[in-house]
């Protein structure tokens, strides 16, 4: 529990049993109000062959499986089978690219300063050399532009390490099965006038390969679907 807040972490992994077991155990570290900040952390695996799910298992998650391939896919297994208690969503990715020991700064700015949604901008914040590759920096630039042509809203970047409140996430109905789903969660909470924001986010070399950057194809289908995204939501309009 973080400041009277109940709390889960989703935390999406497709062949991550290198990595998944140090950052389930990193992020069940993190200090709370009387004990760990986070109630909960669901790992979903998403058609792993390297026994990801055996090794999040031992670590401590609850794990939750989908067949389905895709980030969105797995995130959206997660959210059905969070507790009913949960208020707050945290979203992490299984790489250890993400920085556990900064949880605090997207929950403090859901409990104090009354944000529905946090992303963790590694822009705003620091990327360790490599981190990111150059395709990865052109499409965040490109995809913030956009935003705030179409949405005026100040945005530098679709960073996976996010937080949600559990109202929030119900109220803008993900739907996105694959890589549209950081962007789409971002701009269905703009459209819906509720308070986005940004804090300064660490981002660390992933451990092992990327499925996505990694990847021409990845690359390619990933930004292909960002961008389709947006035009699509952009034309809609309000979920």
């Amino acid at each position: 529990m973080f400041q009277g807040r109940r709390v889960s972490c989703v935390i999406p992994a497709f062949n991550e049993s290198q990595s998944v077991g140090l950052v389930v155990r990193d992020f069940l570290a993190v200090p709370g109000d009387d004990g760990p900040a986070l109630d909960e952390i669901i790992v979903c695996d998403n058609n792993s062959t390297d026994g990801t799910a055996e090794v999040a298992r031992a670590a401590g998650a609850r794990v939750v499986s989908e067949t389905r391939q895709g980030y969105g896919s797995a995130c959206l297994k997660a959210i059905a089978a969070l507790s009913d208690e949960c208020e707050i969503v945290l979203f992490a990715d299984a790489d250890r690219s993400d920085d556990p020991a900064e949880t605090p700064l997207l929950l403090e700015a859901i409990t104090k300063g009354g944000a529905d949604l946090v992303i963790g901008s590694r822009v705003l914040g620091r990327a360790e050399r490599g981190a990111l590759t150059p395709q990865q920096e052109f499409g965040n630039r490109l995809a913030a532009f956009l935003i705030r042509l179409f949405w005026k809203h100040e945005t530098t970047d679709l960073g996976p390490f996010r937080a949600i409140t559990r109202e929030a996430l119900v109220r803008i109905g993900m739907r996105d099965p694959d890589y549209g789903w950081t962007v789409e969660m971002q701009v269905k909470a703009i459209q819906a006038g509720l308070r986005v924001v940004e804090v300064p986010a660490t981002y660390r070399k992933r451990i092992g390969q990327s499925k996505i950057s990694g990847t021409l194809k990845g690359t390619v289908l990933a930004g292909y679907k960002i961008l389709g995204t947006i035009g699509v939501l952009a034309l809609r309009g309000r979920p």
